[in-house]
């Protein structure tokens, strides 16, 4: 009969290293975001993509709420959705996401209706909503964790903003800006607890394979822009046309 016996080191290992070869921080589109080889309206596609899945952030932690019985786990996990819907109006990630999206030029009526999204990004994110909500809660956690990889790229993307891009300031990418504290906060715990419950293979084997699930929802969006947008940009028909959704 074979022994398992957990080893929390090598497992932390194993979940960087998934980041190391899946997070969509090498996609290519990303490289020609960060490097200002993006037209302004790819990266307003960009921007009304990615809205998509902000906005259903909230709703995903929601769902995960509604079935956790620790006050403690309810507790940290809360602040996730504050975090993105604010404590009041004119507050919160997806705010500023929308000041982003003035900050292109669109408008952030039309974005926020979702009218212009690719059905591949729908597709993909609805997606990773009934993971969380349905899935069992160790890899419905874990799932959370691309946030251990995400400091990086929020920075990478600062960076390469501001240095190629007029519309980016201060206020246009704020929204990134407080992601470097809010995100370490989120997985600091978010870790500790897979660690603390993946005690057996079959559990370190699930939390693994919700990450990866996770990584591949994050990087069929940037398929799906790069596909529809960048050349031979080939636009599903419902989606976003260039012109549309401009403020006036």
């Amino acid at each position: 009969m074979n022994s398992f016996t957990p080893d929390r080191t090598s497992f932390e290992a194993r979940l960087h290293k998934i980041g190391d070869e899946r997070y969509h921080d090498k996609h290519p589109f990303h490289h020609l975001l960060h490097s200002g080889g993006c037209t302004p309206d790819q990266v307003r596609a960009w921007v009304i993509n990615r809205y998509y899945y902000q906005s259903r952030i909230p709703m995903k932690d929601a769902a995960f709420l509604s079935r956790v019985t620790d006050p403690a786990l309810r507790r940290s996990w809360r602040r996730r959705i504050e975090d993105h819907d604010g404590t009041e109006d004119g507050t919160g990630g997806i705010h500023r996401w929308l000041r982003l999206a003035e900050g292109v030029g669109l408008d952030p009526d039309y974005v926020s209706s979702a009218r212009g999204v690719l059905p591949a990004t729908r597709f993909a994110v609805d997606a990773y909503v009934r993971f969380v909500r349905d899935e069992p809660m160790l890899p419905a956690v874990a799932s959370s964790l691309t946030e251990l990889f995400a400091p990086k790229i929020h920075k990478d993307r600062i960076a390469g903003l501001l240095e190629h891009y007029e519309f980016a300031n201060s206020d246009t990418i704020s929204y990134f800006q407080h992601r470097l504290s809010e995100a370490p906060k989120d997985v600091a715990f978010g870790l500790e607890w897979v660690l603390d419950h993946a005690v057996t293979k079959a559990d370190q084997d699930a939390a693994a394979n919700a990450l990866i699930f996770k990584t591949e929802v994050l990087w069929a969006q940037l398929d799906a822009l790069y596909s529809a947008y960048v050349s031979p940009a080939r636009i599903p028909p419902g989606a976003w046309q260039p012109g549309e959704g401009l403020l006036q």
